[in-house]
């Protein structure tokens, strides 16, 4: 299970979030192909770009509810401030990818931060 959690500023571009999927996923030596979905959280449930990106990798996209928002905050590796007051998460994309990809999950490392977007991939624990 490899998932690709979203962060995002409101009203970001479609584009914008395939850019920061791409750039995360080259970052680790992945791609499109290899996500077996997209994650972020209860906030952005009606951003459209989230949305469009996930129908153009044609994945599906997972909202994260807050309690597993929550439940993985321990286990992000970056901290945001304004994802904090926001949503009680340190990490929207670290959280989220943690949460979707099951309770033996983990970063593939620090998300990536490309305009006003951010992306976190996580894998589930069975994986090397």
């Amino acid at each position: 299970m490899i998932v690709a959690g979203i962060g995002s500023r409101k009203g970001v571009a479609a584009n914008d979030v395939l850019a920061a999927i791409d750039a995360a996923l080259a970052v680790h030596g992945l791609s499109r192909s290899q996500i077996d979905r997209l994650a972020t959280a209860p906030l952005k449930r009606d951003e459209p770009a989230l949305r469009v990106a996930s129908t153009a990798i044609g994945r599906e996209l997972v909202i994260v509810d807050d309690e597993a928002l929550h439940a993985t905050a321990s286990r992000t590796l970056t901290r945001s401030e304004r994802s904090l007051a926001m949503t009680g998460a340190p990490s929207v994309s670290e959280a989220s990818a943690l949460a979707a990809a099951g309770p033996a999950s983990r970063l593939l490392g620090p998300r990536i931060l490309l305009g006003s977007v951010t992306c976190a991939i996580a894998v589930d624990g069975d994986m090397s």
